[in-house]
């Protein structure tokens, strides 16, 4: 099997899940093979259980798409400075890969959005972490060599991309936020290749 990147992410207005697809360009310049990912949504009560398959956009992750990739791109919009529940219940059912060493020494890098500046996008990207260590991933963040880091008037952290959508998630990607995810997911790519030399 050829080694690839998995791209995982959730998305309510789609702001995340078009950061996603741009990280996912980034790693295939880096000439990678990649996977892009989502999670089903989490209701408080279930009526009817979602179809395996979403009527449109990405594929829901399964456990053997996490356990196989050779590096991860992890993405969530802010819930209140935490990662949305949709992708902290998907990380609750990793048991078994956390017992068998799956993720022991690959690659991982983060995403958000949010619709304010101050909205938590840090925190959430630190929100992410936690299960990223438990599973022995090696994390690689966005380094000050990339102009847009220091340029961005509105997402941007050296911990991962990230994307202002506004209050009513108006906002399109800035060229620096585009620039950002795209350099992410080429380093990442690249990272993947001299790891699997």
């Amino acid at each position: 099997m050829q080694a690839y990147v998995l791209v995982l992410y959730y998305s309510k207005y789609g702001s995340t899940r078009e950061m996603a697809h741009l990280i996912a360009n980034g790693v295939e310049a880096a000439g990678v093979l990649v996977k892009i990912r989502t999670v089903p949504h989490v209701f408080p009560s279930i009526k009817e259980a979602e179809p395996s398959i979403p009527e449109q956009g990405d594929i829901y992750c399964t456990l053997d798409d996490l356990a196989n990739c050779a590096g991860l791109a992890l993405g969530s919009p802010t819930r209140f400075g935490n990662m949305a529940a949709e992708m902290k219940y998907f990380w609750d059912q990793t048991t078994s890969l956390w017992l068998n060493g799956a993720l022991h020494n690959k690659p991982a890098c983060i995403f958000t959005s949010s619709g304010a500046m101050h909205g938590g996008q840090e925190m959430t990207l630190f929100s992410m972490l936690p299960p990223l260590f438990h599973h022995g991933m090696f994390i690689m963040g966005l380094p000050n060599a990339h102009p847009a880091l220091s340029n961005t008037q509105s997402g941007g952290t050296p911990y991962g991309a990230s994307h202002v959508s506004g209050p009513r998630h108006e906002l399109s990607l800035s060229q620096d936020e585009k620039a950002l995810c795209e350099a992410q997911g080429k380093r990442l790519g690249e990272l993947v290749k001299k790891l699997s030399s």
